[in-house]
């Protein structure tokens, strides 16, 4: 599975990048600079910096660079203290229809949640890994305008499989080999962990985030429990509330957060936990669960930053412990239920029951099984292999 894929954000970009600048953030080694050098192909006079490259920076400190190019690409321009002040600079001096890409982490993410001086010039998409939908050749998306009812086309069970065992980052998932994952695993974390922190944040006790981060895996699909952390890192719960913040800022964990409107007794607090590469989850089930979390989350950024439409991922679940793994919403309002299973059942009740309390008329078992793929008439759920419902999405 060696080659080129198509990203589901190519298009998306190209079409920004008439008005605005268009901002890559996302987790190291997904393949930002991959899409943002494949744009800059397009055009017959293009200029790549990489802030990393010393000479490199230098030309973007003294702004020296082809004043015929077409696009430019600035890639990690993040690491640099007062990047978003040089970069205003540059748009707002360009030439007429010189377009501007800056590939980053999670500087250029935190930044858009703050106050923003770049307001009105940039557009920011979140690039994901791989998807099931990628490795089929891609699925065209449609111009949503309201919530839709899902579509799923016929997929290779072997695709779910496959990113199973590799996860859904480029480098190992196209190698699909077992070594090339394991080096890359170990890597990877200790990329993440001892550059991408340290470049973030001032941080005092790596070594105790190293083992915070070790943790996550295991505790991938269950609610995250600050105070037994804290009490295996003698540190304070806030400290590893903190830490943990860090760690999705940084790409290595994302929360989903509990839905409670309209629910009595309902949970609102107590988030799962999932990791940006779910092949670092040992457990399979686990590792599912996290794998479709990662689509649906891929899939609510996607709206978000391609579309405008604010679509969220949540979980539901009550003090009597009855649960539906995910809940997807649209501009705040139930759209559709999930419930994740290695093999189908025949007991929907919770999914049911949410469903009803919410009006929520799609509800999903998606199995990694290929068994089963039906529709139960009297709840109204529909229960389908993962190879399938994957396809729904980008």
């Amino acid at each position: 599975m060696a080659e080129l894929i198509s990203r589901y954000l190519e298009t998306a970009v190209a079409d920004d990048l008439s008005d605005r600048m268009v901002f890559v953030a996302g987790p190291r080694q997904v393949g930002k600079t991959t899409l943002a050098t494949l744009q800059a192909s397009r055009y017959s006079n293009s200029v790549y910096l990489n802030w990393d490259n010393r000479t490199h920076r230098e030309r973007i400190l003294r702004q020296e660079w082809d004043p015929d190019s077409q696009i430019l690409v600035f890639d990690e321009l993040h690491k640099f203290e007062r990047w978003k002040g040089l970069i205003k600079g540059i748009w707002d001096t360009r030439r007429e229809n010189e377009r501007i890409i800056v590939t980053g982490s999670s500087r250029l993410d935190t930044y858009r949640r703050g106050g923003d001086s770049l307001m009105g010039r940039y557009h920011l998409y979140r690039l994901h890994p791989f998807s099931a939908s990628e490795l089929e050749g891609g699925r065209k998306q449609n111009d949503p305008g309201e919530p839709f009812e899902l579509t799923f086309g016929k997929a290779r069970p072997d695709n779910v499989r496959h990113l199973m065992a590799y996860g859904g980052f480029p480098e190992p998932c196209l190698s699909g080999r077992s070594r090339t994952h394991r080096r890359w695993l170990q890597e990877r974390f200790e990329r993440v962990f001892r550059e991408d922190i340290r470049d973030t944040t001032v941080v005092r006790s790596l070594s105790q985030i190293e083992l915070l981060g070790a943790m996550m895996p295991k505790r991938v699909g269950s609610p995250l429990s600050l105070n037994a952390i804290s009490e295996d890192l003698e540190v304070s719960p806030h400290t590893v509330r903190t830490w943990v913040d860090l760690l999705c800022r940084n790409y290595y964990t994302f929360p989903v957060a509990p839905y409670h409107r309209r629910i009595e007794r309902a949970v609102k607090k107590s988030a799962k936990y999932y990791l940006w590469d779910w092949s670092e989850v040992a457990d399979e089930g686990a590792r599912f669960e996290n794998l479709v979390a990662s689509h649906l989350l891929k899939f609510c950024h996607f709206l978000r930053d391609a579309e405008g439409i604010k679509a969220e991922l949540r979980l539901l679940r009550d003090r009597e412990k009855r649960e539906v793994d995910f809940l997807v919403l649209w501009d705040e309002n139930p759209w559709f239920l999930i419930e994740c299973k290695l093999t189908a059942s025949r007991s929907h009740g919770h999914l049911v029951r949410f469903g009803d309390l919410l009006n929520v008329k799609q509800r999903y078992v998606v199995t990694l099984s290929e068994k089963d793929d039906y529709q139960d008439r009297r709840t109204g759920v529909r229960v389908l292999p993962a190879s399938r419902f994957l396809t729904a999405f980008p």
